[in-house]
């Protein structure tokens, strides 16, 4: 039986240190979206982002949060928002070893939800 992405990664811990560097290191630091998130409980983004890409990667069902949908309404995202965020976690996930098959199965998942997310 083959790893799940989760456990590929390195499970929660793992993704719970991606998760850190993706919003301490880059999306906080880019003005393209970091606008976003002034008002934001970061520890509490950072733990529903953690819970959430677990699941997404394979991981445990943990995330009970609102719909992605729900959760960006209206913040009319645009596509350069949504792309500079997917950057941001490519070089996340590279930056801890992720290999780039592994990164691109991630980000094909992410991008599944791209139009939940967009124009909301």
């Amino acid at each position: 039986m083959e790893d799940s992405l989760y456990e590929k990664i390195g499970g929660e811990e793992a993704i719970g240190k991606v998760v850190d560097y993706f919003y301490n290191e880059l999306v906080l630091k880019d003005e393209t979206v970091n606008q976003f998130f002034e008002h934001t409980n970061m520890e509490k983004q950072k733990s529903h982002q953690t819970k959430f890409i677990s699941f997404a990667l394979g991981g445990p069902k943990q995330y009970s949060g609102q719909s992605m949908a729900k959760a960006h309404q209206g913040m009319n995202l645009q596509p350069e928002h949504f792309n500079a965020i997917v950057n941001h976690l490519h070089k996340a996930l590279a930056h801890y070893g992720v290999s780039e098959a592994d990164i691109d199965q991630a980000l094909t998942r992410v991008a599944s939800l791209r139009d939940d997310i967009i124009y909301q």
